[in-house]
């Protein structure tokens, strides 16, 4: 599970409350009005901008940003090597009972394109089409938090601009009014606040983060397609994993190629 969603908001709710205006003045920064202006106005700027079928899948997101690491490319790359030698040993069609244990659909559909002699050439467009259609579903699940750090500062501004009207309009020196400023001022800026925290703190950590999820997945498939056409193609095993193993940071390199050696050198550093 990846709390840093959570953490983070934590620690910058701890920050702004607790640092920057102090637990005794936050009855201040409280304004009902203000909140439905920003709140209010920025969903309702996105349910103008997107269908309800697009919508409704913001609630699968929560699952998404807190489901930790979804994709082991160890894992995945010690699959592929097995599958290559049996391949390399009995033939392809040897893959298909494998592939019937394999629960990743797109995985499974790879392993049988090749099963069923399908050309290299249409093996890769079927599967990089997949992966172009996944990656523009996720973009714009993306962009709808992307709207919304955009739009929750301008519904603070607009608020502020409202609040500004009422206090100009409202002003009457003779009652006493410009003794009023101060706090009408201060009431017109807490929309601009609202927009600002919601934007930084909220709508745009997770954007970044399913951004992230959608790389992780985008990064896994790819090591999937270039493994299926080099187990086609008939690769030796061992050049199999040495190809896989350049889609990743050197630091994981080393633990996919020699994954005891690793294990030895920390029980080595215990000891």
């Amino acid at each position: 599970m990846d709390i840093t969603s959570i953490l983070g908001v934590i620690i910058g709710t701890v920050l702004i409350v607790f640092v920057g205006i102090g637990p005794d003045k936050l009855g201040n920064f409280w304004d009902g009005p203000s909140v439905a202006i920003v709140l209010g106005g920025t969903i309702a700027a996105v349910i103008a901008s997107y269908p309800f079928g697009r919508l409704k899948t913001l609630l699968k997101h929560t699952k998404i940003l807190f489901q930790g690491k979804k994709y082991n490319i160890g894992e995945l790359v010690d699959t592929l090597v097995e599958m290559a030698q049996l391949a390399r040993q009995n033939g392809l069609l040897a893959l298909e009972e494998k592939a019937n244990e394999i629960d990743d659909m797109f995985f499974k559909q790879g392993i049988m394109l090749i099963v069923d002699a399908t050309e290299p050439e249409e093996v890769r467009t079927l599967l990089e089409s997949d992966v172009d259609a996944m990656v523009s579903r996720h973009e714009d699940c993306i962009g709808i938090y992307q709207m919304l750090e955009a739009k929750a500062p301008a519904f603070g501004m607009i608020g502020t601009l409202v609040g500004l009207v009422n206090m100009l309009k409202n002003m009457n020196m003779d009652e006493g009014g410009a003794s009023d400023i101060g706090p009408a001022m201060a009431t017109a800026l807490i929309t601009t606040f609202y927009g600002c925290v919601l934007a930084h703190l909220i709508f745009s950590p997770i954007g970044a983060k399913l951004k992230v999820r959608n790389d992780e997945e985008l990064l896994y498939k790819q090591i999937m397609i270039e493994g299926i056409l080099a187990i086609q193609a008939g690769d030796n095993p061992k050049f199999l994993r040495e190809k896989l193993v350049t889609f990743v940071s050197q630091k994981e390199r080393q633990k996919l190629l020699d994954p005891d050696a690793v294990s030895k050198g920390k029980k080595g550093a215990e000891e």
